[in-house]
């Protein structure tokens, strides 16, 4: 009788370990997803042949596995051979093309140019920021004089214990310029003050960042070093999927289950069966029929929140329960607006009669607005807008479920964004033709809060010795989608080889090792060999 593997969540994680599984295995992958389509948060949302990409998602990673792996899926579309120069974070890496042969222009991954820029003072400044005399200008004179004075007092005295976001920022960038361009976006983004974030968070998303990067290419660049046959056009390029992040998904998906796997949709897992420290099923809610259903199963792929993981568990360890509850997650809106034009701006750089900017994303440092980053969906590939001479944006509201913006009505929330647009000055209200709402809970897990004492609930987990967790929610981590990938593939390697130890699951995108599994501990303290059903509040 073949295995089951029951995989929660159709995101890049589940549906990764899913393909997997059936290529490398005769474990049958059953997908269990409470949305209506794959890919989670990589998923394209399609609004009249306009697509949004929720958040944004370059295809570009460190790994060889994933690179070849994504290309296997889309091939890239291009009319030469050989290696081709992508970049993504201050990364880059070479990547070998092919051109495609009679394949489906369609389904393929284009080769886009990248440009992420700040909006601060109504003005644009390059990101990561340059010491360039545009943002100079940009700056004016005392405010340069107090950065360069901090960033040096910082280096001179740093702090000497890093312990939040806060000590993490002051110490690479001195305290002005983290004032300036960290500060406030961050704190809008997560909610909190930065000295209650974890440093963690900041080793884990701002690497490659540099003041005294910045400084020796602003030198070599004024002393004519710089070498003059670089094409930054070539190195500033990342792929992309034609039709938005979900198209992959939405072709693995289709593998997935030509291959014999199974992805129930609308299927919102409650709890799990526990017997002698092991999942033997899932019980979940049908919600198109009211039904809940149990499926019984062999190994579990999890990449549901923690939170709610543990609430469908039971005899769960009191201080286990209590982190779980307590981990924080910050929620996502995107308002999308179809607009005839923008604003005209002579710092846009726009080479379009609409006035649109050549950005993917525009970071929006104003502290006057709510909204925290602007895409321009034309610009990451030109399947994702219907009518090219208008402009198709996504303004990105970073909340949390209950508060005030995610209290608001659509249409409130459309209002809002047209508003915000006109109020900063980059395009006014009577030129939006269309605009649509999506709303992402638990878009981010967040480093803070109970984040801290989160080694309890690992050491909880990791003692289930058939469960994985996987993925940014499944692991409580600020992952990419490669790194999410990677999670899920090392899972199967794990399960294929006979390996029950998963730290080696634990340590992707992190630095820091972790403490010894203390499963022998969780067992005497929580009666885990007792099996329940517990049902998830």
């Amino acid at each position: 009788m073949k295995k089951i593997a029951l995989i929660i969540g159709a995101g890049p994680a589940g549906l990764t370990a899913a393909l997997e599984l059936l290529r490398r295995s005769d474990i049958t992958p059953i997908v269990l997803e409470a949305d209506t389509q794959v890919g989670g948060i990589s998923r394209t949302v399609n609004h009249l042949g306009n697509r949004i990409d929720i958040g944004g998602h370059r295809f570009f990673s460190k790994s060889d596995w994933v690179m070849n792996w994504w290309k296997e899926i889309l091939p890239v579309q291009t009319d030469s051979a050989g290696l081709v120069r992508i970049s993504y974070q201050n990364k880059s890496r070479e990547v070998d093309v092919a051109p495609m042969v009679g394949a489906d222009p369609d389904r393929a991954m284009l080769l886009r140019g990248r440009l992420s820029r700040i909006y601060y003072l109504r003005r644009f400044f390059d990101y990561p920021i340059k010491l360039s005399a545009t943002t100079l200008g940009n700056l004016g004179p005392v405010r340069v004089l107090k950065i360069g004075v901090s960033y040096a007092w910082a280096r001179l005295f740093p702090r000497k214990i890093e312990r939040s976001l806060e000590d993490f920022l002051v110490n690479r960038f001195g305290r002005q310029l983290y004032l300036t361009f960290f500060k406030d976006y961050t704190e809008k983004v997560w909610g909190v003050p930065c000295h209650e974030i974890s440093a963690e968070w900041g080793a884990q998303r701002i690497k490659g960042l540099s003041v005294s990067s910045a400084l020796k290419h602003a030198l070599r660049k004024l002393l004519g070093l710089e070498q003059k046959t670089v094409n930054t056009s070539l190195i500033e390029r990342f792929l992309y999927p034609k039709f938005g992040p979900g198209q992959m998904w939405e072709e693995v998906a289709n593998q997935v289950r030509d291959k014999g796997g199974k992805i129930h949709f609308e299927h919102l897992v409650r709890s799990l069966i526990l017997d002698n420290g092991r999942v033997t099923g899932v019980r979940a809610l049908d919600v198109s029929t009211g039904r809940e259903i149990e499926f019984a199963c062999d190994y579990v792929f999890s990449t549901m929140p923690v939170r709610d993981l543990v609430r469908g568990m039971n005899d769960v360890p009191a201080e286990v329960r209590e982190v779980a509850e307590a981990l924080p997650y910050r929620d996502f809106i995107t308002v999308g607006l179809l607009a005839k034009k923008m604003r005209a701006n002579p710092q846009s750089r726009s080479v379009n009669a609409n006035n649109m900017p050549p950005d993917n994303w525009i970071y929006i440092q104003e502290n006057d607005v709510k909204v925290g980053r602007l895409q321009i969906f034309n610009n990451w590939s030109p399947g994702m807008v219907a009518d090219p001479s208008k402009v198709w944006m996504g303004l990105e509201y970073f909340c949390n479920e209950g508060d005030t913006l995610w209290a608001m009505s659509d249409d409130e929330l459309k209002v809002l964004g047209k508003r915000e647009m006109a109020k900063i000055g980059l395009l006014n209200e009577q030129d939006v033709e269309d605009a649509v709402v999506i709303r992402m809970p638990k878009a981010y897990p967040a480093y803070f809060g109970s984040y801290a004492r989160f080694e309890v609930v690992r050491e909880y987990l990791d003692c289930i010795q058939n469960l994985f967790p996987v993925g940014r929610n499944g692991m409580h981590r600020y992952n990419n989608q490669d790194h999410s990938m990677l999670t899920a593939k090392l899972a199967v390697d794990n399960i294929l080889a006979g390996v029950t130890n998963k730290a080696n699951i634990w340590a992707v995108n992190v630095d820091d090792d972790y403490h010894e599994e203390k499963c022998e501990k969780w067992a005497q303290d929580t009666g885990i060999k007792q099996g329940h059903l517990a049902e998830a509040s």
